[in-house]
């Protein structure tokens, strides 16, 4: 299963520092997770910069935010990268206490392997089990990504294990290259984004307003108003000469 495309409807800009009369956009709270060297910091950043870039220290856990709009809602997104100490052993995993904290502060989850490596492949149902354990009552989203699909050399896990695994485990699957197509990359979290906000729009106790309608910021209301001014002569000027 394939999110359907919205690269074409995608802003980044950074969080303001802070301001009394700004009306802050919704929270979205991504976590990116996934065995070690598949490509999760190099994903987070492709997304966020248009950027490539191979090579990064092993991670400890870093935490992004920018503001994003998507499809015409502006939302304040924070995307948790995780270490990649995820140890399996007869489907089980072993999980350190920081990504359990990070998975219950997160609400919608991108769990990564890498085509190249049959070992994180098996770290996805695991980690899929113990997010649903961690949040049994929750409905929140997850998708599944095959990352660097074009090392097609080295491969070790086939299309169609992805896309069986996502089947029984209900999720969204999508094998992308990072390094390679930028609006895969930006599909599956545009997407992710897209969900939560969906559950939010469901839930309403995150926020005191419903997003539907959704209000507009201050800026785009001044910027509105300013075009109208603008335009008010020129609609009046016929019906002054008539």
């Amino acid at each position: 299963m394939r999110p359907p495309s919205m690269s074409g409807h995608f802003l980044l800009a950074p969080i303001p520092e802070s301001s009394s009369d700004y009306l802050l956009p919704r929270d979205i709270k991504l976590a990116v997770l996934g065995a070690g060297r598949v490509g999760k910091s190099a994903m987070i950043v492709r997304f966020l910069t248009k950027r490539f870039i191979g090579d990064y220290e092993p991670n400890t856990g870093k935490l992004y935010s920018r503001l994003v709009c998507v499809e015409g809602d502006q939302l304040s997104l924070q995307i948790q990268d995780t270490p990649g100490g995820i140890q399996v052993q007869d489907n089980l995993m072993q999980v350190v206490d920081s990504l359990s904290k990070c998975v219950q502060w997160a609400e919608g989850f991108l769990l990564v392997y890498s085509i190249t490596d049959y070992d994180s492949y098996q770290s996805i149902r695991p980690l899929y089990q113990h997010i649903r354990k961690v949040h049994p009552d929750s409905k929140a989203p997850i998708i599944i990504v095959g990352n660097k699909g074009d090392l097609l050399h080295a491969r070790q896990v086939q299309t169609d294990d992805g896309v069986q695994l996502a089947n029984e485990l209900g999720s969204l699957f999508l094998e992308i290259s990072t390094s390679e197509n930028y609006e895969d990359v930006c599909d599956v979290f545009q997407h992710l984004c897209k969900e939560v906000s969906k559950l939010h729009s469901l839930g309403g106790e995150r926020r005191r307003a419903s997003i539907i309608p959704r209000p507009r910021s201050p800026n785009m209301q001044d910027l509105k108003r300013r075009f109208k001014q603008a335009l008010s002569p020129r609609v009046k000027a016929p019906s002054a000469l008539g």
